[in-house]
């Protein structure tokens, strides 16, 4: 019922899309149309991807253009393709063109630096991104990442949006919440732990769940975790 012709590119950036929304997407445009790119805004380089490209390596946000990228582990020693670790990126400038204030960039020795983020790189050179690492839940000795859940739980036509959080557990460490924007009489609590449990191993399904009536993510489309559980912890 859209007249799209004239619709010629569109880009998609500032938060990992789930792989069942971008295959809509492209299924809907075309993969000719889609385009990904993920940087920072210190713009130490960027990736980007196709639509064409990603069909192939699903869930890839793309190879640097220009700069590099390596992944290691909390000691900074690199990893191998395929393991996830914390990302880092090298400019090929040789001067920063981004000033903190109030902040002190995350760096390595030889001009790498951080913007927080987990991943792993294929054999090909694509990066694939885990999640925020200050978002990372460690629940029962297992490193659990919020975007998974998140875009299991967005699968569902009544989820509007959704967060994941950690609560602390004297058990496992932590227990995964789940906050959804939803009415709870389209999907009950029971029925969404059905849901997911056809698509997430069994401890990486939300403990508890809390329904709300406001958007979870803000005008950037971004989900702010640590603000949503900062809220929380006080009442826990």
């Amino acid at each position: 019922s859209y007249d799209l012709s004239s619709l010629q590119v569109v880009w998609h950036l500032a938060e990992p899309c789930p792989e069942w929304l971008k295959q809509e997407w492209i299924d809907w445009l075309g993969a000719e149309r889609i385009f990904e790119l993920y940087a920072g805004t210190e713009a130490q380089t960027a990736t980007v991807i196709t639509g064409h490209e990603w069909l192939a390596h699903r869930g890839s946000v793309g190879k640097t253009v220009p700069g590099t990228v390596k992944i290691t582990n909390e000691d900074g020693a690199e990893l191998p393709v395929g393991e996830m670790g914390e990302v880092w990126m090298r400019s090929l400038r040789e001067t920063p063109t981004y000033k903190y204030v109030g902040a002190t960039a995350r760096t390595l020795e030889g001009g790498w630096e951080s913007l927080g983020d987990m991943g792993y790189l294929d054999a090909e050179g694509y990066l694939y991104l885990g999640d925020r690492a200050a978002d990372m839940i460690l629940s029962g000795g297992a490193n659990i990442y919020p975007a998974e859940i998140e875009s299991a739980i967005q699968e569902h036509p009544a989820i509007k949006s959704c967060a994941v959080i950690g609560f602390p557990d004297e058990d496992k460490g932590n227990v995964i919440h789940a906050i959804v924007e939803a009415d709870p009489s389209e999907i009950s609590e029971a029925d969404l732990k059905t849901f997911l449990g056809e698509r997430l191993v069994i401890y990486k399904v939300p403990r508890t769940f809390e329904y709300v009536d406001f958007a979870l993510r803000d005008d950037a489309g971004k989900v702010r975790r640590s603000a949503l559980r900062a809220e929380r912890l006080p009442k826990q």
